[in-house]
């Protein structure tokens, strides 16, 4: 990772760390990521769960299973939606970032993730 000096009393570090629940590194980016739509992405990925649970205790109830199938499309839809705002802030900050330091790895991440994705 890279540290820069803004000034003599400040040190900034670039960069971040991809690491394993046991604690190994499994791999370092120089660029930083800087997401501005965290707060959005948490406050939909909220929403989402609360419709989840509804659905699923839709089920316990033995609600018509019409209705459960319709509400569990427009979960589905969400979280796509949810999902598209992530992938278009992780390009539009982090991938920008990553070309601009040349981190070809950044881009072959966002490549199989998006593979995963679509599958």
């Amino acid at each position: 990772m890279k540290r820069v000096d803004v000034d003599k009393n400040l040190a900034v570090e670039l960069g971040h760390e991809h690491i394993m629940v046991d604690g190994e590194i499994v791999h370092r980016h120089p660029h930083k990521h800087s997401h501005t739509q965290t707060k959005r992405v948490a406050n939909r990925l909220a929403r989402l769960i609360g419709h989840l649970q509804s659905v699923k205790k839709m089920v316990e109830d033995g609600r018509d299973c019409t209705e459960v199938l319709t509400q569990l499309a427009a979960v589905d839809s969400a979280l796509k939606g949810v999902s598209r705002v992530i992938i278009k802030d992780h390009m539009e900050h982090c991938i920008v970032e990553a070309v601009q330091h040349e981190d070809r790895q950044a881009l072959e991440e966002l490549s199989k993730a998006i593979d995963s994705f679509i599958k």
